[in-house]
C-alpha cells in the first residue's frame, strides 16, 4: 500500500481506476474501473463509485454513499453517460448521485464547497453549482439546476427540470415545482414565494443599498399587476444598475420548462 497505507486492503479497486497517490480509500470500498478519484479525497468506508465518475480533490464521502450508479430513468439503455463532482465537497451517509443520460446532455455535474446531507439524492442530468447545501433527505428529480449557495432544507423535493436561483432558500418538507428566483425564499407543501432571502444576501456581503433596490424591484415584480415579463422588464429599467435586480430578471426572463414560482394567498 502506497501513500503510507492510504488504500485499506479490504477496499476492491477495479482496474482501470484512476486514484490520486494521496487519496484515502477506506474499508470495503468498491472502485469501479472507469472512476476517477482526484487528490485529497477521502472514502470513509462501505463507498461504492461506479461508472464514468470524477471526484474532484479534496472531496470526502462518509460511509455507505452510493455515486456513479445508472440513472433511475426508465429511457436509460447503458449510455455511456458521466458524474462530475468538483472540489472539496463533504457528501454525507447515504447520499446517491446518477450519471447523466443522453437525452438529457449526458452528465451529472456537482460543483466544489457543497454540503449534501444524509439521504440526499441528486438525480441524472442536476447541475449543482458551488456552495450548495442540501439537508436531510433533500431530493432532485431529473434536469435540475441549483445555482450557487443555494439551501435545500430537509425532506425538501425539487420536480425534475426545475430552477433554483443563486442564493434561493428552500424550507424543509417542501415540494417544488416552480422555478425560484435568485435569492428567493419558497416554503410550503407546495413551494410559494415568501419573500428574499435577507439572511442569506447578509451573510453573502450585499450592501444595504442593494437589499433595499432587491426589496423594492420585488415588490414591483411580484405586487404589481400586468404579464410578469413585463412587470420585470419595469423593474430592470427602475434599477439600471443593481446586480442583483438585473439577475431576479434574467432568470425570470429566461427560458424554461416550468413556469415561476410566485407568493401564495
Amino acid at each position: 500500500m502506497s501513500a503510507a497505507g492510504a488504500i485499506h486492503p479490504t477496499a476492491i479497486i477495479a482496474e482501470g481506476a484512476e486514484i490520486a497517490p494521496d487519496a484515502r480509500i477506506g474499508p470495503y470500498c468498491v472502485i469501479g474501473p472507469g472512476v476517477r478519484i482526484g487528490p485529497g479525497v477521502e472514502l470513509k468506508a462501505h463507498v461504492v463509485v461506479d461508472g464514468l465518475t470524477e471526484i474532484g480533490a479534496g472531496t470526502v464521502v462518509w460511509p455507505f454513499a452510493s455515486l456513479g450508479q445508472q440513472p433511475q430513468d426508465l429511457k436509460y439503455r447503458g449510455e455511456r453517460t458521466r458524474l462530475v463532482i468538483g472540489r472539496n465537497n463533504m457528501i454525507r451517509e447515504h447520499v446517491t448521485m446518477s450519471t447523466g443520460t443522453e437525452q438529457g446532455g449526458g452528465v451529472t455535474r456537482v460543483g466544489d464547497g457543497g454540503l449534501f446531507m444524509v439521504g440526499v439524492h441528486i438525480a441524472h442530468d442536476c447541475m449543482v453549482g458551488d456552495g450548495v447545501i442540501l439537508a436531510n433527505n433533500a431530493t432532485l428529480a431529473g434536469h435540475v439546476t441549483l445555482g450557487d449557495q443555494v439551501v435545500l432544507g430537509g425532506l425538501s423535493a425539487v420536480h425534475q427540470f426545475c430552477r433554483i436561483g443563486r442564493g434561493a432558500m428552500v424550507g424543509g418538507v417542501t415540494g417544488v415545482e416552480k422555478d425560484v428566483i435568485p435569492h428567493g425564499l419558497v416554503f410550503g407543501d407546495r413551494a410559494r414565494l415568501q419573500g428574499l432571502n435577507l439572511v442569506g444576501l447578509k451573510r453573502r456581503g450585499a450592501s444595504r443599498e442593494a437589499i433595499h433596490a432587491l426589496r423594492a424591484a420585488y415588490q414591483m415584480i411580484f405586487g404589481g399587476d400586468g404579464p410578469l415579463a413585463a412587470r420585470a422588464r419595469a423593474a430592470a429599467e427602475a434599477f439600471p444598475d443593481q446586480p442583483l435586480v438585473a439577475e431576479i430578471v434574467d432568470f425570470i426572463l429566461a427560458d424554461s420548462q416550468r413556469h415561476i414560482c410566485t407568493p401564495g394567498a
